[in-house]
C-alpha cells in the first residue's frame, strides 16, 4: 500500500463526534417536535448561509483529521515495506505545494522578494544590499515589476472562471435532483429558486455556495505562484497555516463538549429533579469549580503535561501525536472548567418540569425516577443543550486564541490561530509593520465566529417556544 490511515486521539473522538451527530439527525427526523425547530433553520436565509459557510469549515478540518503515513522508497534490505514516521493529513498531501514552498523569511502577500534586505555579491565583486528575490513566489515572473500585476489579475480571472463552471456543475446537479424528487420539469425548479418561492432558500444558499468556490478557486489559483497572505519568519507559507488552523478551531469548539455535555446534563438533570441531598451537592461541586481561576487550573494541567511528555519523550514516535495530546488535554481542561453554566441552567428547568402536571401523574402511577427523566424531563430541555452549545461554540474558538496568547494553549508546534497572533503580536513593533499573519489569523477567525453566531441566533430563535415564525 502506498500509505497507512493513522488515527490520532483527536481524530477518534472526532469520528465519535460525526456519529452522534447523525444518530441524533437520525432520531430527530422521527420526532416532529424535534423536526420541526430545525426546518424552521433551514427556513432562514440567515440560517443557510451560514450553515454554507460553516460546512465549508468543516470540509476543510475533516481533510485534515484523516492523517496517514506515505510509504518510503526504497524499501528496507530484507525487502520490507517502511512507512515514512511522518504523520499528514489529507490536506497536508492535496496542498503539498504550499506546504513545501519555503522562503529565508518575511515576504509581504504577494510579493516577489523578501521583506528584510540581504547583502548580496554582484558578478564584478561588488556587494549590494538589496531585496533579494523569492525562490518560490512569483518565481515564474522574467520582470516582476511589470508582469506582476497583469499575471494576478489573469490568474484572478481564470480562478473565477472555474469557480463558476464548478458552481454551475454543483447547481445543475442539485437542481436534477430537486426535479427528480418532485416530478417537476427541471425549467420550473429553477424558476422557483430564482423567484424565491422554495421553502427552503436555495437561492440564498447557491448564492452563498457561489461567493465561496468563486473566492476558493481563486485563492487555490494564485497560491500556487504566490503567497498570497505572505510568509511568516521562517519563511512559511501564512495561507497554508490558516488553513491547517482551521481544524483547530473546530476541534476545540466541538471536541470539549463530549467533555462538558454528560456532566452538565446529567448532574443539572439531577440536581433539578432529586432535589435535596443531591441538589446540595451539586451546587457545592459546581460553585466550588467556579471559585478557581480557570486560567490558573488550565496553567496547571498544561504544564503537569509538559512535564509528563519530557519525561516520557520515547512514548511518541512524532511531533504531531504530541501536540495532538496536548490539543486532547486541552480540550478535556476546557470541558472540565465549561460545563457549570449549562448545568445551572438545566437544574432551573428541571426543577420546573418536575411540577408539571403530566410528570406528577407519571410519578403518582409509580413510573421509576430514570424513565421520568428519560421520557418526561431530557426531550424538554434538550433546546437548551442545543442553543447552549450554539452559542458556547464561537466562545471556545475564541478562548483558544486567547490561551495560546499566554502560551498555555496549543501545541507551539502545531498551527492555530492563537499560536499565529502569539508569533505575530512582537512583529507588531518592527517598521515596517509585518501585519500579514495577524490579519490572516483575524480573517479566518472572524469569519468562523460570525457564522457560528448568525447560526446560533438561529438556532436559538427556531427553539424558544415562546417564538414564531420561520425565520429572517
Amino acid at each position: 500500500m502506498p500509505l497507512i490511515p493513522v488515527v490520532l486521539w483527536t481524530d477518534a473522538l472526532v469520528f465519535i463526534l460525526i456519529a452522534l451527530v447523525a444518530g441524533f439527525a437520525a432520531h430527530a427526523a422521527r420526532h416532529e417536535h424535534l423536526r420541526d425547530p430545525w426546518r424552521r433553520v433551514l427556513r432562514s436565509r440567515v440560517g443557510v448561509a451560514t450553515l454554507v459557510v460553516l460546512v465549508a469549515f468543516g470540509l476543510v478540518g475533516l481533510l485534515d483529521t484523516l492523517h496517514v503515513r506515505l510509504k518510503q522508497d526504497p524499501p528496507s534490505a530484507t525487502g520490507e515495506v517502511r512507512y515514512s514516521p511522518e504523520v499528514l493529513s489529507l490536506l497536508d498531501l492535496a496542498l503539498s505545494g504550499l506546504r513545501e514552498r519555503q522562503e529565508k523569511t518575511y515576504s509581504a502577500p504577494f510579493a516577489t522578494h523578501l521583506f528584510v534586505k540581504e547583502s548580496m555579491n554582484q558578478p564584478d565583486g561588488r556587494v549590494l544590499r538589496d531585496y533579494p528575490r523569492l525562490e518560490h513566489g512569483g518565481a515564474h515572473l522574467e520582470d516582476p515589476a511589470r508582469q506582476r500585476a497583469w499575471d494576478i489579475a489573469w490568474r484572478s480571472l481564470l480562478g473565477l472562471v472555474k469557480g463558476l463552471i464548478a458552481w454551475s456543475l454543483l447547481t445543475a446537479g442539485i437542481l436534477w435532483l430537486m426535479a427528480r424528487r418532485q416530478g417537476r420539469a427541471l425549467s420550473e425548479v429553477r424558476d422557483a429558486i430564482l423567484a424565491g418561492r422554495t421553502p427552503i432558500p436555495w437561492r440564498t444558499a447557491l448564492g452563498t455556495l457561489g461567493v465561496l468556490l468563486a473566492l476558493g478557486f481563486v485563492a487555490g489559483e494564485l497560491a500556487f505562484k504566490y503567497h498570497i497572505l505572505g510568509t511568516d519568519k521562517v519563511g512559511e507559507d501564512v495561507f497554508f497555516q490558516t488553513l491547517k488552523s482551521i481544524r483547530t478551531g473546530l476541534l476545540i469548539g466541538t471536541l470539549t463538549t463530549l467533555v462538558m455535555l454528560p456532566a452538565a446534563v446529567l448532574l443539572g438533570i439531577a440536581a433539578g429533579y432529586f432535589r435535596g441531598w443531591v441538589d446540595d451537592v451539586i451546587q457545592y461541586l459546581y460553585t466550588t469549580l467556579n471559585s478557581i481561576p480557570g486560567v490558573l487550573l488550565i496553567a496547571a494541567a498544561i504544564l503537569m503535561l509538559q512535564v509528563y511528555m519530557s519525561n516520557h519523550a520515547d512514548a511518541f514516535a512524532s511531533l504531531v501525536e504530541r501536540a495532538d495530546l496536548r490539543l486532547l488535554f486541552l480540550c478535556l481542561i476546557l470541558g472540565v472548567t465549561s460545563w457549570t453554566g449549562l448545568c445551572r441552567l438545566l437544574r432551573g428547568e428541571a426543577l420546573k418540569l418536575r411540577e408539571i402536571d403530566y410528570v406528577q401523574a407519571a410519578q403518582a402511577l409509580g413510573v421509576g425516577h430514570f424513565t421520568v427523566i428519560a421520557r418526561h424531563i431530557l426531550p424538554n430541555v434538550m433546546h437548551i443543550v442545543l442553543i447552549t452549545l450554539a452559542l458556547d461554540f464561537s466562545g471556545l474558538v475564541l478562548a483558544e486564541a486567547v490561551l495560546s496568547y499566554v502560551n498555555i494553549g496549543v501545541d507551539p508546534t502545531m498551527n492555530s490561530w492563537g499560536n499565529m497572533i502569539n508569533s505575530a503580536r512582537l512583529e507588531l513593533a518592527r517598521e515596517p509593520v509585518v501585519w500579514w499573519s495577524l490579519a490572516a489569523a483575524f480573517l479566518f477567525m472572524f469569519t468562523l465566529v460570525l457564522a457560528a453566531n448568525l447560526f446560533a441566533d438561529v438556532v436559538r430563535d427556531a427553539f424558544d417556544p415562546r417564538l414564531r415564525g420561520g425565520g429572517r
